[in-house]
């Protein structure tokens, strides 16, 4: 039995945010506003990155440590879907600014 960190059980929790972030995102009503249209897309890959990143981040507990080549693999998937992530955040309000800059 692997022993979790406090770290380990946040990214637990938050991987079942995750999973209803996308839920919600994926019920929400149809629309044919092209702003509703990619703000939902964006949220969308904000939640899909980070239940990858939080499945590669607790798969590394559960990785034989002589399995080098498997374990530089989870570390890297889960360093690009971080970035991922905190580049779709980072996006979101730039594309909402550059929306409303449009609308004047």
């Amino acid at each position: 039995m692997q022993d979790f960190s406090w770290h380990d059980y946040l990214v637990i929790v938050s991987f079942g945010a995750a999973i209803a972030g996308v839920v919600l995102v994926q019920t929400e009503p149809k629309t044919e506003d092209n702003l509703v249209l990619t703000d939902r897309a964006i949220f969308l890959m904000i939640f899909a990155y980070w239940l990858v990143y939080c499945l590669a981040a607790i798969g590394q507990k559960f990785v034989n440590p002589e399995w080098s080549l498997v374990i530089f693999s989870i570390r890297a998937t889960a360093m690009f879907s971080y970035l991922l992530t905190t580049t779709c955040l980072i996006s979101l309000p730039l594309h909402r600014y550059s929306a409303s800059r449009q609308a004047e």
